[in-house]
């Protein structure tokens, strides 16, 4: 059954994404519709197991792998600054919203917090896709969005730990913020210490392609030991693709790992957000879904802008480094079902956010081709196509 699935979700995503750049979107955006018309809701071809789940869970790891590997080190040092204002801002102007829509709504102060700091999480895994497709990663405003997602997502984690302390859930915020602090601290020092030392003595080794079987190994403890400390795994491959970037095997990592990665996982990753859609009980909260979607895209989007304008940014830059901000994906998810999990949401309410994410998620690919498109369209064009 597992084969199966794979090889419809590549026909599928490959035929869809196609299809959205020829129509003038980004290809990300036909590979998530897909998904919802392959899975459960539509035509029911493709469930979502626990098996596609740690694939898909692969296929991000490896995509924001990727976009470590091809970020401007240089560039993200001069970007501190913006990236700083871009993530702080962008949790303010959703945490503020989300806290008023829940006490509208009868919440009490910790669950409307809480419904806060879910809308202030942000996912920038379908962003970066955006990004290479519209040739956009390795520019001013790429390194922002990176820095800033990286600043978000601990600044929320750390949100959320200080609330749960105070909701009765068995946190201990110190070591939290020890965790947070040590995870930092140590992938720093391997990363300009130990992992060019670990692809020098892994090149020489006579068996295949070890040296990306190096970067590979890297990258996949990278990521557990930031899941470890809960921080994203996300973060952690990103990381250590920006270690892999300082060295001199960049170029060989960056050309296979991306062979392997958009070959099966990253197409499977993209899809499966689709799956993983429920629409049951929508008709009856709608209105519901309608306005928290709202808030959530218009808050991450218009305190991304400002927080970029602040620092120089002109308003169209600003506007698309806020449209890459608004994905919640999958570390929202996470938070809802801590939600979930600790009372702080019912289960209607999670259901309404699992869409509400969904939405978010769907909306950046095309927001971002609005404001970041230029005259150089042809260029574009052919950037979208070959990552389709």
């Amino acid at each position: 059954m597992l084969i199966f699935q794979l090889a419809v979700i590549l026909i599928a995503s490959k035929i869809a994404g196609d299809i959205s750049v020829r129509l003038g979107q980004p290809s990300v955006l036909g590979k998530l519709l897909i998904g919802i018309v392959l899975g459960p809701t539509v035509l029911g071809l493709v469930t979502d197991t626990e098996i596609l789940k740690e694939i898909s869970q692969i296929g991000v790891i490896l995509l924001m792998f990727i976009a470590g590997l091809e970020t401007d080190i240089d560039e993200f040092k001069r970007t501190a600054k913006s990236s700083t204002s871009v993530g702080v801002a962008g949790i303010i102007a959703p945490l503020a919203l989300g806290y008023v829509a829940g006490i509208t709504m009868g919440l009490s102060s910790i669950e409307s917090v809480f419904l806060g700091l879910l809308l202030s999480a942000t996912s920038v895994s379908i962003s970066v896709q955006t990004l290479k497709e519209l040739g956009k990663l390795k520019s001013r405003e790429g390194a922002t969005i990176m820095g800033a997602a990286v600043i978000d997502d601990v600044l929320v984690i750390l949100a959320l730990a200080f609330l749960m302390s105070f909701a009765g859930g068995d946190v201990n915020l110190g070591m939290v913020v020890l965790k947070k602090v040590a995870f930092f601290a140590v992938v720093i020092l391997l990363s300009w210490k130990v992992v060019p030392w670990v692809l020098r003595k892994f090149a020489p080794l006579q068996v295949t392609e070890s040296v990306i079987s190096a970067a590979l190994i890297i990258c996949f403890l990278f990521a557990y030991f930031a899941e470890y400390t809960g921080v994203a795994a996300i973060i952690g491959s990103y990381i250590a693709g920006v270690a892999i970037s300082l060295t001199t095997y960049k170029e060989e990592v960056t050309h296979k790992v991306e062979t392997i990665s958009y070959a099966v996982f990253v197409p499977v990753f993209f899809t499966s957000i689709g799956v993983t859609a429920q629409f049951s009980g929508i008709v009856e909260n709608l209105w519901l879904i309608v306005i928290l979607s709202v808030i959530a895209i218009v808050s991450k989007l218009v305190g991304g802008a400002l927080g970029a304008k602040m620092t120089g940014f002109p308003w169209k830059n600003s506007m698309a480094i806020g449209a890459a901000m608004v994905s919640r994906g999958e570390v929202a998810l996470i938070i809802a079902a801590i939600g979930l999990e600790n009372n702080l949401l019912t289960d209607d309410m999670f259901a309404v956010l699992i869409v509400v994410v969904l939405l978010t998620t769907i909306v950046t690919p095309p927001m971002m081709k609005w404001f970041f498109a230029d005259k150089d369209g042809q260029e574009e064009k052919l950037l979208m196509k070959k990552n389709a």
